[in-house]
């Protein structure tokens, strides 16, 4: 009698194997691992050297790190310096400013997207996306040519009769926040256009039943569910102008100092590798403290949006 056949059993998959399912499953953690790994080589682990140079005193020889001592001095230094006050507070206000211009340029852009009709949607969209495909340092050099001496500005406002000699306005405060909302704005407006996108339209067409005016409709409906769109691109905002090393090294000269210059200046042209690491910290603390703000203030003008247990 023929001995009846079997299939046989699957073999047992190997680790290789199981490690490749586990990162295309989509669930829990597995995903994500390779852009932790590379994270980790190209930022964290560099960046954790970094910062041991700001709590140690070291002893250099022909380039190399020969000895090594932990040490709070440099930062007890920085946190005493009122050179250090003076360049974070110009960075946060700089910041901020430029947050808050991109907000009020920016969101009347976004409705204008909302409620536009499609040509009009696609024009906004173009005009939005189009300097993204330019570098920043071409775009901050294009403000020289606008805000120079001669440049556009004072060419337009001496021969309109205004100005009899041309304006000082680069190497300025203001020319770098120019530079900085323009550069920045479209990071403002992309993801208000998103979450605004998503609004159900039924709610503004109710808002109008009702009798709401136009006014009325944008400050109770529109504007409460675009307040994602808002904390989103505040935080983005912030994080790119307060960080911003290129425009503020162009627009505003070799004598206008920030956070990142300075901490440029003190790792490239003066070798001090302690300070800039701990300005670097402070300056990481800072953006981190701020980004918790704005997420902590997001979420309670949201609360309305999870229902009664909020």
């Amino acid at each position: 009698m023929a001995k009846a056949s079997f299939p046989k059993l699957a073999a047992r998959p190997g680790v290789g194997e199981r490690l490749i399912d586990a990162l295309l499953s989509g669930r829990g953690i597995w995903p994500a691992v390779p852009a932790i790994v590379v994270l980790t080589v190209v930022a964290v682990i560099p960046f954790i050297v970094l910062l041991s140079l700001g709590f140690s005193d070291f002893v250099v020889s022909r380039g190399e790190i020969v000895s090594q001592t932990f040490s709070l001095d440099h930062l007890s230094n920085a946190l005493s310096d009122s050179l250090y006050w003076t360049t974070f507070q110009r960075s946060l206000t700089l910041a901020l400013s430029t947050t808050a211009l991109c907000l009020i340029f920016g969101y009347p852009v976004a409705y204008l997207f909302l409620v536009g009709g499609r040509w009009t949607k696609r024009l906004i969209l173009v005009l939005t996306i189009a300097p993204l495909l330019t570098s920043g340092i071409v775009r901050t050099y294009a403000w020289l040519v606008i805000l120079g001496g001669r440049g556009v500005v004072n060419s337009t406002l001496a021969g309109m009769g205004l100005i009899d000699q041309p304006m000082r306005i680069m190497n300025t405060h203001w020319a770098v926040l120019i530079g900085m909302v323009q550069i920045h704005l479209p990071v403002m407006i992309l993801p208000l256009i998103a979450v605004m996108s998503r609004h159900d339209g039924r709610l503004v067409e109710a808002s109008e039943n009702l009798g709401a005016t136009r006014l009325g409709t944008l400050r109770t409906v529109i504007l409460p569910l675009s307040v994602p769109g808002i904390g989103t691109g505040a935080a983005l905002v912030f994080t790119l102008s307060y960080t911003t090393f290129v425009v503020p090294q162009i627009l505003g000269g070799g004598n206008y100092l920030n956070a990142a210059t300075m901490i440029y200046e003190q790792v490239v042209y003066s070798l001090e590798w302690s300070k800039g690491s701990v300005s670097s910290l402070i300056l990481m603390l800072t953006c981190l403290v701020m980004l918790v703000a704005i997420a902590l203030v997001t979420n309670h003008f949201t609360r309305w949006t999870r229902g009664s247990d909020a």
